[in-house]
């Protein structure tokens, strides 16, 4: 295999043999390969595209450079993902419903980046929580709970983490074969045999129509289902937060409301849906999820989950271990129905007090946050406070800023549905 020539077939449209792309890659993650052909080869592919078998290949080499988990003895091994968002404490609540409704499940996340959060991040609010784990740590948890989320290993997927890195650095992020192979490599080597997938849509999510979520949804399931496994993609609305909670120990404790049935009904909409669609996958009746949720054996299961990972299980009942900095609310300045709050500057404003990372590595602040009070659909009188914001001073007045512009006042609100379509 000849890289220069390699790179050149990809410039000029054609299309690549499987041996060559895997000798290309594997020789890249070997340094054989230097980064500045890969950068030509990305940027080839970003501009000429890759076909679906071609995607595949991609994502099959990405899963298999590194450690490969095997779940297959355990029982109904599932996973789930999101495309990423606001609020999105979806993990915390589907999780421990899937767990109780007699699957495992185990699952490797990440930590947040921008206006996005982390559900590592938010878990890492709990005292004494840990996500780091060896691989042996991981399957025992994942075979004795049933329930294990933890931090994304190095040695998993490692060429995904080195290609992502120079992606990044030379504007090739934004290709949805790509972007797919990229999401599934991860997600074949944590070895689920069914992947239910969440993408988001809208102002908060990073696929802002339905039409690039629509694309996005079909690549990843057609990716997972050419590996073998069993996949579904929901489109979820991203125009707005998703629940009321937006930072880290704040959106555990709306997580555990949930989970204690007492959480806002868009966040038990989006878990409820996930939940059903994996319990399908695996062949079990959907009709488990809402079970294990009403019965209570869901909230058991989190809090099982939380000691197993040496959190304390005792936040699930006193949220004093879970605290929030000073609160300060945002007033409205005039009546009217609350039309829209946007998502992203909703995370803006999250971002400006602490809670999010705008390089990898930052520290967070688990405390600070903003709870919406008004969603769209409620009324609002002039002076009665739209959301109240959880803050250490630093960035209050930047995060009022952007929460003031989040809001949108008007005569009547025709909030959109949550689930727009499976795939």
């Amino acid at each position: 295999m000849n890289p220069v020539v390699f790179i050149r077939e990809k410039r000029e449209g054609k299309k690549h043999r499987r041996e060559d792309l895997e000798a290309f890659l594997l020789g890249y993650l070997r340094d054989e390969v230097p980064d500045y052909q890969v950068a030509a080869w990305l940027m080839a592919a970003f501009l000429r595209g890759l076909d679906a078998e071609e995607t595949l290949w991609l994502t099959e080499t990405m899963a298999r450079s590194g450690k490969v988990l095997d779940l297959s003895g355990l029982p109904h091994p599932v996973d789930k993902h999101s495309s990423g968002g606001v609020g999105d404490k979806v993990s915390l609540v589907v999780g421990p419903i899937l767990a109780a409704s007699g699957c495992t499940f185990a699952k490797m996340s990440g930590r947040g980046l921008a206006h996005t959060g982390g559900t590592i991040d938010k878990l890492e609010s709990v005292p004494g929580w840990r996500g780091e784990m060896t691989e042996a740590e991981f399957l025992e948890r994942a075979r004795r709970v049933g329930l294990v989320i933890a931090a994304q290993s190095p040695d998993l997927a490692p060429l995904d983490g080195k290609l992502y890195a120079l992606r990044d650095v030379t504007a090739t992020v934004e290709s949805v074969p790509l972007i797919a192979s990229s999401i599934m490599s991860k997600k074949l080597a944590a070895g689920a045999r069914s992947i239910v997938l969440d993408v988001k849509v809208g102002r908060g999510a990073f696929m802002k129509t339905l039409e690039e979520a629509r694309l996005l949804a079909k690549t990843m399931v057609a990716i997972g289902q050419g590996a073998g496994r069993r996949v579904r993609a929901l489109l979820t609305s991203m125009e707005a937060p998703l629940g009321r909670a937006v930072g880290n120990a704040i959106e555990v404790r709306e997580a555990i409301g949930a989970l204690k049935g007492e959480g806002p009904e868009d966040l038990l909409e989006v878990a409820l849906a996930l939940a059903e669609e994996a319990l399908k996958l695996e062949g079990l009746d959907p009709a488990l999820a809402r079970k294990a949720l009403e019965g209570g054996a869901a909230l058991e299961k989190f809090r099982a989950f939380l000691e197993a990972q040496g959190g304390d299980p005792r936040a699930v009942e006193d949220f004093s271990l879970l605290p929030l900095a000073e609160e300060h609310p945002l007033r409205a300045e005039r009546e009217g129905v609350v039309q829209e709050v946007d998502a992203y500057k909703v995370g803006l404003a999250v971002l400006a007090l602490g809670g999010g990372r705008k390089r990898k590595g930052e520290p967070i602040d688990h405390g600070v946050g903003v709870y919406l009070l008004k969603k769209p659909g409620d009324r609002v009188e002039r002076g009665e406070a739209l959301a109240l914001v959880y803050h250490r001073r630093r960035g209050l007045e930047e995060a009022l800023g952007h929460l003031r512009e989040a809001y949108a006042l008007g005569e009547e609100a025709h909030p959109a549905p949550l689930v727009l379509e499976a795939i």
